[in-house]
């Protein structure tokens, strides 16, 4: 297993322990975590999550006009080059 896929299993992981079960899937570029965000998080709760899916490269919410809500972290394979790295750069 790559690395993206052993620290977004332990993202994962550490999700199910607080109460969102997560799935993990893999893709070409990233490994990425759902999980479905229940209406009643404590907002304890929500600062125990944010902590965890802070560890990956991106996350997310998405919330449908049905209620539904879907917490989705990602974990790069590998790591951008500096050139590739967004942003306005500032070299002359």
């Amino acid at each position: 297993m790559p690395a993206s896929g052993v620290r977004a299993a332990a993202i994962a992981a550490q999700l199910s322990d607080l109460g969102l079960p997560a799935r993990v899937e893999e893709h070409d570029r990233h490994t990425s975590v759902e999980a479905a965000v229940p209406e009643s998080l404590s907002t304890d709760l929500w600062r125990e999550v944010l902590e965890v899916v802070a560890e990956a490269d991106r996350f997310g919410l998405l919330a449908t006009s049905l209620n539904d809500r879907t917490l989705w972290a990602v974990v790069r394979k590998a790591v951008p080059a500096t050139s590739d790295v967004g942003g306005p750069s500032h070299q002359r």
